[in-house]
């Protein structure tokens, strides 16, 4: 059996000044670092293997935390496949800005449907489709060697590893939202079917 431990990274900056992010790289708030913490706090009693996160600070300074709270150094893989979904035109805008700039309805459309990407920007299926061949080549690989894999992310390329775990439609998976520094563990067995699934809130 393994163990599969997904976290979006804490608030960053711009989370708490309602900005689109994406591929920005903005750094995390304090309240981004304590949520870290108290992640990696949730998670003490697992023993990890290997670590994967993005090329973005935000995941990677979440994950150092998450490891120094748990006084571990598993090995760290870092890939653009799990970076957050690119926003496109919509990077650094307010998103009441955005709202009033192309219209509530039309961002809504934007942020909430599955296969409509934002100006220049990446749709959540885009994202899936560049999540899932990594996820399950390298850490589906690593879980079916019964390895126990933590994961520091972002809402969008956890939510795509969320939907082929759980078997849910685009249309189910928009409405899933996934908090910041909250752990996601899933026991799974070797084909990676998911036997247990529990979300640990401090």
């Amino acid at each position: 059996m393994a163990t599969l431990v997904l976290i979006r990274h804490g608030q960053s900056i711009w989370n708490l000044e309602n900005r689109f992010t994406g591929w920005v790289d903005v750094p995390l708030s304090p309240k981004g670092r304590e949520e870290a913490k108290r992640a990696g706090e949730l998670i003490r009693d697992l023993k990890f293997d290997v670590a994967y996160t993005s090329m973005l600070s935000r995941a990677q300074e979440t994950l150092r935390i998450v490891l120094e709270t748990i006084g571990q150094q598993p090995p760290i893989i870092r890939d653009q496949a799990l970076n957050e979904r690119h926003y496109g035109d919509l990077q650094g805008l307010n998103k009441a800005e955005t709202a009033a700039k192309y219209g509530d309805a039309q961002v809504k459309i934007w942020r909430r449907s599955y296969d409509v990407p934002p100006p220049n920007g990446e749709s959540l299926e885009l994202c899936a489709k560049r999540t899932l061949p990594f996820f399950e080549r390298a850490i589906g690989g690593d879980l079916k060697q019964g390895k126990n894999v933590l994961v520091v992310a972002h809402g969008n390329s956890n939510r795509s590893i969320v939907m082929e775990l759980e078997h849910l439609t685009g249309e189910q998976i928009v409405g899933v939202e996934l908090e910041t520094g909250v752990p996601i563990v899933y026991e799974m067995d070797a084909s990676l079917k998911v036997l247990n699934k529990t979300i640990r809130h401090h």
